[in-house]
């Protein structure tokens, strides 16, 4: 049975044009060397272990994660059915970045001319502030095999934005994280790389 999620992802397409686009995404992707089984089939997008399955952020990404799925080949299904597993699991941290060299700079410098000679010197200070606080947010997907539990398929995307902005705090990002993560599926175990999220039309 094929899931339809589009109802889950229109309020984030009305959301996305008030939203301008992220940043690069990182992605990181592991999977078994044979990858004849990954592509194909039915799969069901389920929560991972520790998240909270009722949760409307998580369904958001849940149904980005069965589009991008079922772009790539596969016939989701509803969870507990289907011959494979996407566990999904977001998670969010936040950070200040550190400053790099000193904020102070002093320069001594002497001229001489035909009205005599002097020294200059001169002290350079950075007002710019504090560095802004900065959210990354995650979207991990594990793809399983139901009958063995065993792992076919990892990846990790994600992005980080300023902590003020709407993409740090809600699901607005998730159909671009979920592309990122999925192009060029399977992509090359163990190798990070920096994506182009598909564009998203900016704040007018």
């Amino acid at each position: 049975m094929r899931v339809n999620r589009t109802f889950a992802l229109l309020p984030l397409a009305l959301l996305a044009g008030c939203v301008a686009p992220v940043g690069p995404v990182e992605v990181t992707r592991f999977h078994v060397p044979d990858t004849a089984a990954l592509g194909h089939g039915t799969i069901a997008v389920e929560a991972a272990p520790g998240m909270d399955p009722a949760s409307l952020e998580l369904r958001s990404y849940a149904a980005a994660v069965g589009q991008a799925l079922q772009r790539i080949g596969y016939n989701e299904a509803v969870a507990g059915s289907g011959t494979q597993i996407a566990e999904v699991r977001i998670a969010r941290r936040s950070f200040r970045p550190e400053r790099n060299g000193n904020p102070v700079s002093v320069g001594v410098g002497g001229s001489t001319g035909s009205y005599g000679s002097g020294v200059g010197l001169g002290l350079g200070f950075d007002l710019s502030g504090r560095p802004p606080e900065m959210t990354e947010t995650e979207l991990g997907v594990m793809i399983r095999d139901r009958a063995t539990r065993a792992t076919l398929w990892e990846g990790r995307a994600a992005f980080t934005v300023r902590a003020d902005s709407p993409l740090a705090t809600t699901q607005l990002g998730a159909a671009q994280l979920a592309s990122a993560l999925f192009r060029d599926f399977p992509g090359r175990s163990g190798e990070t790389v920096q994506i182009k999220p598909d564009a998203v039309p900016a704040a007018k």
